[in-house]
């Protein structure tokens, strides 16, 4: 289709031992594939270090805040535009008038992503009702428009009323690493700094869960799904998505093994027909040599890259690589670079579109 254009991007990133995600019993997550056990970083945590990654390069009223406590929030925007306001009462009417449900206690039972504007936008409208009669179809459209970046990229979900969703323009897919991984164990023990002299022995002792990897991380946008919710915003946001995803890392254990890499390679293709996974490049899983796993799966990616070009979809209509890694599907070049090439293309297209 021709109003379609999709960004795929593909990384290689190798992570030092640590525990960047762990599942209930604190083990670092794992996924079974082509075969074997493999490290695992889920897209949420994944998704969730790129919302936190939003709030250094956007303005605060393009990130929004999913929370229960969607009714103090309004409270708060009412009474900074009206301190005498019954802002308690207020914010309640409005959200039900919205078709969003707070129950006792005035918190949500679920989560509600909701974006500075919107919550702004209800607050006028509240507060602007004549008699104290609340348009419904005003407060929803209140709730409705005015997403934030992250609202448009990852979507919303309301449970009592479908019209405030959103569908998510972008997909993160969970991390997996391109090889066999097992999980290893680190013993440690702790000392009491104020034990008696010549005391014998540790405070505390335990064990704690760790690997290492070289990742394949994938995620795609949507960019005419994008533009349908931020319209001038477009080329922004899909900026500040590429550099999130390339320099976000989730923050499990962090200060116990600063695990803080970035990619290895990155390729960065810009589609008019559909989103591509390269992940069965490594469904076979490769194997280290002298030069580790970075290498080996290098090749693996263009190699399995080049034979679905081939035989399936054929060359992208863009594409931009960091890393000479990549050099056979792109021309390397500074991320820099390539984040301007997209934010282009995406002005671009939206121009044309």
């Amino acid at each position: 289709m021709r109003n379609s254009l999709y960004m795929d991007i593909h990384v290689l990133q190798t992570v030092p031992p640590s525990c960047v995600n762990r599942d209930d019993t604190g083990s670092p997550k794992t996924a079974f594939y082509g075969g074997v056990t493999r490290a695992r970083v889920s897209s949420q945590a994944w998704k969730k270090a790129m919302r936190d990654y939003f709030r250094q390069e956007l303005p605060a009223e393009e990130v929004g805040k999913r929370t229960k406590l969607l009714h103090a929030l309004l409270v708060e925007e009412i009474r900074a535009r009206a301190p005498e306001a019954d802002a308690e009462k207020l914010a309640k009417d409005g959200l039900a008038a919205a078709g969003v449900s707070v129950k006792e206690g005035d918190k949500r039972d679920a989560l509600f992503f909701v974006s500075p504007g919107q919550l702004a936008a209800l607050a006028e409208v509240v507060l602007g009702a004549e008699g104290g009669k609340l348009d419904k179809k005003e407060c929803q459209k209140a709730m409705r428009e005015n997403p934030a970046v992250d609202i448009a990229l990852f979507g919303r979900m309301a449970a009592e009323d479908p019209s405030l969703n959103y569908d998510a323009a972008a997909q993160v897919a969970h991390a997996i690493s391109t090889h066999a991984v097992q999980n290893e164990f680190d013993f440690f023990t702790a000392l009491d700094d104020c034990a008696p002299e010549g005391s014998m022995g540790a405070a505390h002792m335990d064990t704690a869960e760790y690997n290492s990897s070289t990742l394949y991380r994938y995620a795609t946008v949507n960019i005419g799904e994008l533009a349908a919710h931020l319209d001038g915003r477009t080329p922004e946001a899909v900026r500040v998505f590429l550099q999130a995803f390339l320099c976000s890392m989730p923050t499990g254990k962090r200060n116990s093994y600063a695990n803080n890499t970035l990619p290895d390679a990155v390729y960065v293709a810009i589609r008019r027909d559909q989103p591509l996974n390269l992940a069965g490049a490594f469904e076979k899983p490769v194997t280290a040599g002298m030069d580790g796993y970075v290498q080996p799966s290098m090749k693996a990616l263009v190699r399995h890259a080049k034979a679905l070009y081939r035989d399936y979809l054929g060359e992208p209509e863009a594409a931009f690589a960091i890393g000479s890694g990549m050099a056979e599907l792109a021309d390397p070049m500074p991320m820099r670079q390539v984040l301007d090439a997209v934010q282009a293309l995406a002005a671009q297209w939206g121009a044309e579109a």
